[in-house]
């Protein structure tokens, strides 16, 4: 093992001091996203096209993205500084073949209350059980539509329905549940086959979540068109099923959340186009090669990699990330407003680097 990736000697960090910053706008760091690797075995059009990603495409090499000790140190380090959430992505994380032990280290952080990992869940079936047994609370299982063609198709030909759909069923065996589904809704292509897929998971106990098809990265040639808001989504909904609006789950939940009146179960709305939440968004993102972000439409982010391989101790990282947090100021969607013509920003971040 290399010097860089040894595992590096724990220190407190000076809690008293460091602890809870708030950044510009009164809001605490709660939820941090750690995306294990850039690479995905789809190709979403929505964030992976493979017109982009081809054979040839060069993704982070294993020097260039995060150990697991480094993963474990900086996320040890985050949860001194009031975070409880932690959530696992990608591109596709289950693509890390130690992944368990991954979570498994993860969840033995004190103060980490909901440890969760996002999937398409292609290759779930034979992790499932291994995942739960490491400690991890939860998946969300990334699904468009229930339509095997309109499914191959929005996974760039590379998906395949019965799969995940076995995927998600030894997820729920193994107790990761309820599971939480989501989908991006786009016009024109899957938001004909929304209603089939509550119908489906009604009474499941899963949670479906609608999400608004978002301007996320550069190049998946977004147009405000193609948005279905959630407002006309909860209006198709209310025609079939009557439904009525429940509390949020807690400060910040970034879904708007209903449940059927008739008792059989929960979905969410996502709406970051038409209703943003930036106000209560409590959310970094740590990228494969360790750069920090603190928006999912950020342009730039700041490297904790290079510090922690230079030889920075715990309380200097600390320091580095508490800088960071107090000095945010994003409200990406906010700014945007929803009366006013959508376009959007270049050179944001692309999202198979940070997760949803």
């Amino acid at each position: 093992m290399s010097p860089m990736s040894s595992a590096p000697k724990q220190t407190t960090v000076g809690v008293t001091s460091k602890a809870d910053p708030r950044d510009q706008m009164g809001r605490p760091l709660r939820d941090l996203r750690i995306s294990l690797l850039d690479q995905c075995n789809f190709r979403c059009p929505y964030c992976m096209p493979v017109t982009e990603f081809h054979a040839d495409y060069q993704f982070l090499t294993r020097q260039q993205r995060l150990s697991h000790d480094e993963i474990v140190r900086l996320a040890s380090i985050a949860v001194e500084l009031g975070v409880t959430k932690l959530r696992l992505t990608g591109g596709e994380p289950l693509l890390d073949k130690k992944v368990a032990e991954l979570v498994s280290r993860l969840a033995r952080i004190e103060g980490v209350d909901d440890l969760a990992l996002t999937t398409n869940a292609m290759l779930l079936a034979p992790v499932a059980q291994k995942l739960a047994d490491a400690g991890l609370h939860r998946v969300t299982i990334s699904l468009d539509t229930l339509d095997s063609g309109i499914f191959r198709a929005m996974s760039g030909g590379r998906g395949d329905l019965a799969t995940v759909m076995q995927g998600m069923e030894a997820a729920e065996w193994a107790g990761l549940s309820p599971l939480k589904i989501n989908t991006v809704v786009q016009r024109g292509v899957n938001d004909h086959t929304v209603l089939d897929l509550l119908q489906h998971f009604r009474r499941s106990g899963h949670i479906v979540r609608l999400i608004e098809y978002m301007d996320v990265g550069n190049r998946n040639n977004w147009r405000s068109e193609e948005v279905v808001s959630s407002r006309e989504s909860l209006q198709q909904i209310e025609a079939r099923w009557p439904v009525r609006p429940v509390d949020p789950s807690y400060h910040g939940e970034v879904a708007r959340r209903y449940e059927y009146v008739d008792g059989a179960g929960e979905i969410g709305f996502i709406s970051s186009v038409t209703d943003p939440f930036c106000g209560s968004c409590s959310r970094a993102r740590l990228s494969a090669e360790g750069m920090l972000y603190t928006c999912l439409f950020a342009s730039v982010g700041t490297s904790l990699r290079d510090p922690l391989r230079n030889g920075a101790d715990d309380e200097e990282l600390a320091a580095i990330l508490s800088r960071i947090w107090l000095h945010r100021n994003d409200r990406y969607s906010e700014l945007r407003g929803p009366g006013e013509v959508l376009r959007p920003v270049r050179n944001k971040v692309e999202m198979y680097r940070v997760g949803g």
